[in-house]
């Protein structure tokens, strides 16, 4: 099927935006169905960040911030699918989706399917190896590329994805920190899986309905 893949610079590091750039190219030459776009969205950020500025009387900046950028560009993909007649295609792992919550709520997280949703990461890079995926991104430390600099996902996990698959499997076996030495890091890393997990439920739950008391009809 016809599968557009977007590049959707807001401040991106000049490396970031060149491996999402050559894998593009590599995309187009090996498979005939795949076209692309390129929607600089630094403008529309800027303006964003501007307006909230303003209206607020004080800087925005951190975590509203970083998530803004992958809200504006779910916004653009909506947008280009809308007029293709064609769905967004997520890009969360198993570990990403459904155990740390590691992705921006109506952001990254606002798809319509996901290919890769049931694979731990270790097995997301073994099929990049395999379908070909260049080494420049097959070796790329992982970051969501929010912030505007030089920090890994691991920099904001406080574990790496083997160490938090690890834990997944822990917590769905049964365990919890207290199954190992007070101080490992075994320990800590279930600690800060289950935190996040925790802290990250009301991505991964349904949304919340209030339900009305039919007496209130009466």
């Amino acid at each position: 099927r016809p599968t557009t893949v977007l590049r959707m610079p807001i401040h991106q590091a000049a490396d970031q935006d060149r491996r999402g750039a050559d894998h593009i190219a590599w995309l187009e030459s090996e498979f005939d169905n795949v076209s692309s776009l390129v929607v600089d969205l630094t403008p529309s950020f800027d303006g964003l960040s501007g307006a909230l500025a303003g209206a607020s009387g004080a800087p925005f900046g951190g975590l509203s911030l970083a998530n803004a950028r992958a809200r504006l560009r779910m916004t653009t993909l909506y947008s280009v699918a809308a007029e293709r007649h064609a769905l967004v295609a997520g890009t969360g792992n198993k570990v990403e989706d459904f155990g740390v919550g590691f992705y921006t709520k109506y952001g990254d997280g606002g798809v319509d399917i996901s290919p890769i949703a049931d694979l731990l990461k270790n097995e997301v890079y073994a099929l990049g190896l395999a379908l070909g995926v260049g080494e420049a991104i097959l070796n790329a430390a992982p970051t969501d590329g929010l912030w505007g600099d030089d920090r890994t996902d691991e920099d904001q996990l406080g574990a790496t994805y083997d160490e938090l698959e690890w834990a997944m499997e822990q917590v769905a076996a049964g365990r919890d920190a207290g199954a190992f030495d007070s101080g490992s890091r075994e320990a800590a890393v279930l600690e800060i899986y289950l935190r996040h997990h925790q802290a990250n439920r009301h991505k991964m739950d349904p949304i919340p309905v209030c339900e009305i008391p039919a007496s209130l009809f009466s």
